[in-house]
């Protein structure tokens, strides 16, 4: 588990291949950021109060298609990170349930690293 001396971060990556708008993409991102804390406080509410309480360091990637980030979040939920993808409502820019964003922690930057730290800044 994560501790005091290790770093806590949370990533939140988005679709390159959709054509959303600035403010829709800080939506999505935002929607990410709030669902993968809320999985983070069910698996340890102490990381989550360490994120908190230390500037809640995010990083924000891309890649390129859906494809790429479901096979991104089962490797996650498979080494029991805490993350949650977003189905948008369908209510703007895109048909209802188009996955848009993928929220990572706040959890052990390590760990998260192991997935992402190839992938571009968004």
């Amino acid at each position: 588990m994560p501790g005091s001396d290790q770093e806590i971060k949370q990533v939140i990556i988005l679709r390159a291949d959709l054509d959303m708008g600035k403010g829709k993409m800080v939506a999505q991102g935002c929607h990410a950021s709030v669902l993968s804390f809320i999985e983070t406080e069910k698996i340890d509410k102490g990381v989550a109060k360490e994120w908190m309480d230390t500037g809640q360091k995010k990083i924000v990637l891309k890649l390129p298609d859906e494809e790429s980030l479901k096979k991104i979040y089962g490797a996650f939920r498979f080494k029991k990170v805490p993350c949650s993808l977003v189905n948008d409502a369908g209510l703007t820019q895109l048909p209802p349930g188009t996955i848009t964003a993928l929220g990572i922690g706040p959890w052990k930057s390590s760990e998260i690293d192991i997935f992402t730290s190839k992938l571009k800044l968004l």
